[in-house]
Formats: C-alpha cells, structure tokens, sequence
C-alpha cells in the first residue's frame, strides 16, 4: 500500500507526516527532503526583496527543519552576518563547526572559514580572523575569497604592507603573464 507521501514508484520520500490520530500522538510537520531544503534555502538568499530581519527569521524556520544540525546553524549564521547581526553570527557558526560541517558538507564549510573569519574581523578579534584565514585550505567552493578576505584583515590589523602583498599574490595566478615580476614585488612589500 502507498501513502499519499510516497512517489510514482511506491517508494516513501520521508515526508510522511508522523504522530496523528492514527498513532495518538500530536502531529508533526513532514520534515522537508534534502533537495526540497536546500532549494528553500537558495531561493531566500536569491530573493532580493527579503531585508534582513525578514531573511534571519525565515532562516530561523528553515534551520529548524535543515537535515541535519550543521547545515541549520551554518545557514542561520549566515543570515545573522548578512544581518549585520555579527555576535549571533559567531554563535551559530561555532555551533555548525561543533555539529561536524566540515564533514557533512566541505563545500559549506570551505565558505564557513571565510564567512566567520570576516565576522571575528567585525567583532574586532582581528587575530582570530588571521589566523582562521592563514589555515584555510584551498577548495573550489572559495578560490581565492580566503586570501582576499586575509588581505582585508591584515589591513584591519595596521599591516598594509603584508595585505597589500597577500591580495596581490592572491590575483597573480589570473594573470596572462609579468607572474615572477609581480610575485618579486609583492614581497618586496613585507621586506622578502
């Protein structure tokens, strides 16, 4: 027997509402599939006529329902930065860290380094953000973002000379060329 949850193959989506008169406990909303969250998640950040305060509630709702804890909290941090809401912003990627987002999404995670060390820099632990930002290792989900984002914590720190040096280095391999040109200036800049 089919339920009304289950698709065209028989096979049941998890989306089975469970408790209910049948079972005698309350009802419990249908939790989302993985491709149904994420799409409600991409659509809220693509909606350009959501404002902050609106974006950090709906997030609210949809972090409750993410598959699993660290997607919720990395999502909702994000919507607490975007906010301008930086101390929150912490807390929940602190709690996406903790909940293990580095192995249930390494994507999400590559942009959480980037994210959160652009908040600490907010926050004005500076040296947090550069340290965070020296150790991320290179993924296809943030290119060149770590380098660019260590620039501008640098130059928060008063360290324009190395910034400077380390947004160069950071654009060099888009160059067509001059590559050794630029790379010996760049660390002429920091005395190398």
């Amino acid at each position: 027997m089919t339920h009304s949850s289950d698709d065209a193959t028989g096979r049941d989506d998890g989306r089975e509402a469970r408790g209910g008169a049948a079972t005698g406990l309350p009802s419990v909303p249908p939790r989302p599939t993985d491709a149904t969250w994420e799409a409600e998640v991409a659509a809220l950040w693509d909606d350009a006529a959501v404002d902050g305060q609106e974006r950090i509630a709906r997030m609210h709702v949809l972090a409750a329902a993410a598959p699993h804890p660290a997607l919720g909290a990395f999502e909702l941090g994000g919507a607490f930065d975007s906010g301008g809401q930086e101390a929150a912003a912490h807390e929940q990627y602190a709690a996406a860290t903790a909940a293990g987002l580095d192995e249930v999404d390494p994507d999400r995670a590559a942009r959480m380094v980037v994210q959160h060390a652009s908040t600490l820099r907010n926050l004005g632990r500076v040296d947090e953000a550069i340290a965070m930002l020296r150790d991320a290792p290179e993924h296809p989900a943030t290119g060149a973002a770590p380098r660019v984002f260590l620039a501008l914590a640098l130059h928060s720190a008063g360290r324009g000379d190395e910034a400077l040096r380390v947004a160069i280095e950071a654009r060099v391999p888009t160059l067509p060329r001059y590559h050794r040109s630029v790379r010996a200036y760049a660390a002429a800049l920091t005395g190398e």
